[in-house]
């Protein structure tokens, strides 16, 4: 074939890609550690960009604006990963699913929290105190809420595959009950302003939930 009418070559660099996601990862931790200890409507794609030494033209290109820079920091807080990962591919959802007994799915989640919230739950705060003031936040605050109360559901529903579910309380009754204590603003209150250690938040959660949602005998 004439090398004229060769087809392209996509070109493919391991570094390259290396190197965007080091920059994505500096910029979300910059974007965290900024509307963490600022606020968020202190905090300004500028200023986020010199603390992670970037150009401004490259965090819009790489994530986007100051609303979807605060998306992208509370998703990956929540997957514990560079990106947001959705609740049925999360290794903890699987494996309570796998589980068998009530108890033990519900410990695995109790304890999956005590690992996620020391990241999630400074930063679920400065979304909902900004939610007060902005749109996109307050946006961005009812979807995430919602979408951890649907996902409450599936929970109380996957309990109730083992048949030993207590049957004197709707679900959804159940469910709302969770969401309530699975809430970063749970955590706060225990640990952060009564000093419990996350082993210790965990076992307590694991115990309460036991009683709450599992058939006593």
């Amino acid at each position: 074939m004439d090398a004229v009418n060769a087809p392209a070559r996509r070109y493919h660099s391991p570094l390259r890609k290396e190197q965007a996601a080091a920059t994505r990862d500096a910029v979300l931790a910059a974007a965290r550690e900024l509307f963490v200890g600022e606020g968020y409507r202190s905090s300004t794609v500028a200023g986020i960009a010199r603390r992670a030494g970037v150009a401004v033209d490259t965090i819009y290109a790489t994530i986007g604006r100051k609303p979807d820079l605060l998306r992208e920091v509370v998703e990956t807080a929540i997957s514990g990963t560079g990106q947001a990962v959705p609740a049925e591919r999360r290794d903890y959802v699987i494996r309570m699913r796998e589980a068998k007994a009530a108890a033990e799915k519900i410990s695995i989640y109790a304890h999956a929290l005590a690992r996620i919230q020391p990241r999630l739950a400074p930063v679920y705060v400065a979304l909902r105190d900004a939610a007060g003031t902005d749109p996109d936040c307050a946006a961005l605050w009812q979807e995430i809420s919602n979408r951890r109360a649907a996902n409450m559901l599936k929970f109380v529903e996957d309990l109730a595959s083992t048949g030993e579910l207590r049957t004197d309380r709707p679900a959804e009754e159940l469910a709302d009950a969770v969401w309530s204590m699975n809430g970063p603003e749970y955590w706060v209150l225990l640990v952060d302003q009564r000093g419990w250690s996350p082993e210790r938040f965990a076992d307590w959660l694991t115990d309460a939930w036991c009683r709450l949602l599992v058939e006593q005998k």
